[in-house]
Order: structure tokens, then C-alpha cells, then sequence
């Protein structure tokens, strides 16, 4: 792991992870796995989207709309109302790369496609959460968080080259960027 992804997972601790999986009506190291190929996965997606124009920028000013506290508020996440915030927060960060996102963290992760997808939009806002956090604590700016994240998928890829092969479903065309390829699946090209 690495530094956001270890932040998170220790913000998050063996208790939050059990919540959700208490949650989930999943069991618990199946989650654990889950959580941890999952939130490398949305880091991964963020990073991508700092690099295009304005990116770094959006990202930025959705972080204030998110607060750190989201960690000592579980069930709200888990009794829907943060899963909806989730679930835009995932079709800005994965657009229909989404589908295939899903289905590489359940290989990963030898769990069930159907509680990657419930549990995905639960991660979401606790990404932004602990993002909004480093960005308040580290007075980072919109580069500043773009860099972090950048950073953080070096490391993550280093470790796990490719992500996975998630690395390639984000950027279908291999030019480094997942933007086109979003804006491509959304007109057909």
C-alpha cells in the first residue's frame, strides 16, 4: 500500500471496515480485500482526471464539499443517503469505464460483482472525505492535490503494475489520458 491509500485504510480502522461489512451483510476480511483493491482503483481514476484540463481544478472545489468527519458517520453511508453522493462521485471519477472498473476489483478481490457495486459508492465519499482532509491540513492547491494523487498512483503501480490491468481500463487508447476515452464512450466513437 501506500500513503493516501494507507491514510484511509487506517482513517477507516478494523472497526469502520466491520461496519461496513456488518453493512454489506458480507463478511468482514472479504470486504477488507474488497476496500483494499477498490480504493486504489478510485485514487487511480482521480489522478487520471487531474491531468486534463480543469481537472485538478473540479477536483478541488468538490473536496470542499465534502467533510473529513465522514469517517465518524459510517451509517449514513451505509443507510443510503452517502451511497447516492457515491455514485455521482463515481460517475464523475470512472463515467462508463464504471462497468469494467468494477468487474477488474472483483477478480482482484475473488468477491461477488454485486457487493463491488455496492460497495464502491460507500468508498467514494470516504476518498473525498480523507482528500479533503489532506487538502485542508496540507493547504494544498488544485496542483498540489493533482501531484498527491499522482504520486499515489506511481506508488500504487509500482507495486501492483498496471493496477491490476485497471490502468488499461481507464485509459482505453493508452495515450494517458481517460477523458477522451470517457467523452469517446459517451458519443460512440
Amino acid at each position: 500500500m501506500s500513503g493516501v491509500v494507507d491514510g484511509i485504510l487506517a482513517q477507516l480502522g478494523p472497526a469502520g471496515m466491520a461496519q461496513i461489512a456488518r453493512g454489506l451483510g458480507a463478511d468482514e476480511s472479504a470486504v477488507g480485500g474488497a476496500i483494499a483493491a477498490a480504493i486504489p482503483a478510485i485514487i487511480a481514476g482521480m489522478a487520471n482526471n487531474t491531468r486534463q484540463d480543469d481537472g485538478a481544478e473540479s477536483l478541488s472545489n468538490a473536496l470542499n464539499d465534502h467533510s473529513p468527519s465522514i469517517f465518524e458517520d459510517l451509517g449514513s453511508l451505509l443507510g443510503g443517503g452517502g451511497a447516492s453522493d457515491g455514485a455521482k462521485i463515481l460517475g464523475h471519477v470512472l463515467g462508463q469505464r464504471r462497468p469494467a472498473v468494477e468487474e477488474n476489483i472483483a477478480e482482484q478481490s475473488g468477491v461477488n460483482i454485486d457487493l463491488i457495486m455496492k460497495l464502491l459508492p460507500i468508498l467514494a465519499p470516504l476518498v473525498m472525505g480523507y482528500l479533503s482532509k489532506q487538502k485542508q491540513s496540507q493547504g494544498l492547491d488544485p496542483g498540489g492535490i493533482g501531484e498527491m494523487l499522482n504520486a499515489e498512483r506511481q506508488q500504487v503501480e509500482t507495486r501492483q503494475p498496471g493496477l491490476g490491468g485497471l490502468a488499461s481500463i481507464l485509459d482505453a487508447d493508452g495515450d494517458g489520458s481517460v477523458i477522451d476515452d470517457i467523452i469517446g464512450g459517451l458519443s460512440g466513437r
